[in-house]
């Protein structure tokens, strides 16, 4: 019985270092590029836009890319391209 309760125990110990720790920290870092956007930064977008930031809102953005402009949610940019160049 002790250790079916210890396997038990090591099986979620496992679960949250392997699989939700990190889910979390990636929601946080996503979280916090999304609070730091400010105009002028380049972006990619979750449907793969690459653009310059022209305007920030409390939930949008404005992106410029190649003459265009397009306005959408803070939550639709995935990364920023800075970011990449310093990785």
């Amino acid at each position: 019985m002790n250790s079916q309760i210890i396997m038990l125990v090591m099986i979620l110990g496992v679960f949250y270092f392997f699989m939700i720790r990190p889910q979390v920290k990636r929601q946080k870092e996503a979280k916090k590029l999304r609070e730091s956007l400010k105009p002028g930064d380049k972006v990619v977008t979750i449907g793969g836009i690459h653009g310059k930031i022209l305007e920030v809102a409390d939930s949008t953005v404005l992106i410029s890319s190649e003459g265009s402009k397009i306005r959408v949610e803070k939550s639709a940019v995935s990364s920023s391209t800075e970011d990449r160049l310093m990785a």
